[in-house]
């Protein structure tokens, strides 16, 4: 019972500072969204293509997470200039990113010049879909490499998902993948979520990612 207790506290601590996050955001006007997906997704090379569509249209801003290294960050500074790296093994390698790394975080930027803030969590289709961060949206980023099946092996990421991103679909000819299994699996676990189709190397999809972000809602 003690740890049940335990762990009933932290998801309550964390609930509620992501609570004062989203208002801090709203208070600025900036829309967030938290990008979730196992590692080798995607995450980061989709950001280097929204990030350089975006430049000169919507000011952004990325907090970047991984338990170790700045490699990722490194990747984007080229294509944003506020980019701000968490590494969770200062607090004991975690598998996600927490709503008060993310409160912390904030305070490393102009708010007052971002109106798009992007979060690469840690790779992980697990932990990241238990812990709210005060974001307005949850992507799930979906390989193609992955298979069929991972919308039914990890129902809670892929239910929290406001938009489920299918990457890689530039190697769909080399890939004995179901296209109609994975839509069917997606739909299963969450029907309401929108549903793009991207590859960040043909370019395949961008336009409908980069429409969504510059027009979802809080």
């Amino acid at each position: 019972m003690a740890e049940i207790e335990i762990v009933k506290d932290i998801m309550e601590e964390n609930d509620e500072i992501a609570r004062e996050v989203n208002g801090i955001l709203n208070s600025k006007n900036i829309y967030c969204i938290n990008i979730i997906s196992s590692p080798g997704a995607g995450k980061t090379t989709l950001l280097e293509k929204t990030l350089a569509r975006l430049k000169g249209r919507t000011e952004c801003a990325v907090i970047e997470g991984d338990i170790s290294t700045p490699i990722d960050r490194d990747r984007l500074l080229p294509h944003c200039d506020s980019v701000y790296q968490i590494n969770t093994d200062t607090f004991g390698g975690d598998c996600h990113l927490s709503a008060f790394m993310i409160k912390d975080a904030l305070k490393e930027f102009d708010l007052d010049k971002i109106k798009l803030l992007i979060i690469e969590n840690v790779g992980n289709l697990i932990c990241p879909a238990d812990f709210e961060i005060g974001e307005h949206s949850k992507v799930l980023l979906y390989s193609l490499t992955e298979g069929e099946d991972k919308p039914l092996k990890y129902p809670v990421s892929f239910n929290v998902a406001d938009a489920i991103v299918v990457t890689k679909m530039d190697l769909l000819p080399h890939l004995e993948v179901d296209m109609a299994k994975i839509t069917e699996n997606i739909a299963k676990v969450n029907a309401r979520a929108k549903v793009i189709f991207v590859s960040s190397k043909s370019g395949e999809g961008l336009n409908e990612w980069i429409d969504y972000l510059t027009t979802a809602k809080k």
